[in-house]
């Protein structure tokens, strides 16, 4: 246990120190493809929702049976050895430097004045259409992203982490994986995506909520809201966003930077309204997206110690 914690630590700090070195093979994008091979062959005729099912039992399976068996291997090997290995798989499967490096991207142009080259980087990580965005436009794709991210990219992963080690992660992000390639609601996938995106919902559950409440407890209050009215605003409007958990994050930095999050946006030329998070208090502006990045990392800081703290107290209780 005890090497399964340090597993974790040493992983987290890659992940925040390094990333994911440029031009390296991911196993997300392995992932990916075996996604799309079987896509392309169980998507098609009658019978889609049993066969997406069982294309999400397939890809689970195997994507955890080989993490576990490399993660066993590698500690019978050598617990040192187990731990470095370990501690990899960990590091490559959160998102914490590549999620500020890309909210970065838009941020550096946006705050020079460069609109057309920042909504080319926001068009590299949001599926809205960015073309005509302005400034507080682009500034929210750009806060929204991070702020949903925070909990899909790097506390959920960390959540199952701690639950189950490396294989516990990666359970979660080939589950996340086959929600961001067939979780939608359109004709093509609606059926055939149906149980992977109530997968997703539902391991995001928890670390979702965890990591808004952290978000309203660890990191600046921009908008000098006082806690109470941020916690009911937050825990109010949080159930209004479309999906089950992103609501709990972007309400959460909504109301932090006292600003309004949701609305208009449009996709592929369809106006898409959502319901508006937060009391907007203040005009988003570029400078927001460097707030974002910050609450991002603090909020995941505090749900690694949480994590950690809760985990010592159960190891020491059994």
């Amino acid at each position: 246990m005890q090497a399964h914690f340090v597993a974790i630590a040493i992983g987290f700090v890659l992940d925040r120190v390094l990333g994911d070195p440029p031009n390296w093979p991911h196993p997300v994008r392995w992932i990916g493809t075996f996604i799309s091979k079987l896509t392309a062959v169980l998507n098609r005729g009658h019978a889609r929702v049993l066969k997406g099912s069982g294309m999400l039992f397939i890809t689970v399976f195997l994507v955890t049976a080989v993490v576990l068996a490399i993660v066993w291997s590698a500690y019978q090997y050598h617990i040192v050895f187990g731990v470095a290995v370990e501690a990899i798989l960990i590091a490559v499967g959160l998102a914490q430097k590549s999620l500020r490096d890309a909210a970065l991207d838009v941020y550096t142009p946006l705050e020079a004045g460069n609109l057309e080259e920042a909504r080319t980087k926001l068009s590299w990580i949001v599926g809205r259409d960015t073309e005509k965005l302005q400034e507080s436009e682009i500034a929210r794709g750009a806060i929204e992203t991070v702020s949903e991210n925070t909990a899909d990219g790097i506390t959920s992963p960390l959540f199952w982490a701690f639950l189950f080690g490396a294989p516990g992660l990666w359970m979660y992000k080939a589950v996340n994986t086959l929600d961001s390639m067939i979780g939608y609601r359109d004709d093509r996938y609606r059926e055939f995506g149906k149980f992977s995106a109530r997968a997703d919902d539902v391991l995001n559950f928890i670390p979702a909520r965890i990591t808004g409440f952290l978000i309203l407890v660890f990191t600046p209050n921009e908008g000098g809201i006082p806690f109470r009215k941020r916690f009911v605003g937050w825990s109010k409007e949080a159930r209004n966003h479309p999906s089950p958990n992103s609501g709990f994050l972007e309400a959460a930095t909504a109301w932090q930077f006292g600003v309004k999050l949701g609305g208009k946006s449009t996709y592929r030329g369809i106006v898409s309204e959502r319901p508006e998070l937060g009391p907007g208090l203040k005009p988003l502006r570029a400078a927001h997206i460097k707030s974002a990045i910050g609450q991002m990392q603090a909020a995941s800081f505090a749900f690694w110690i949480l994590m950690t703290i809760i985990g010592v107290i159960f190891y020491a209780i059994a």
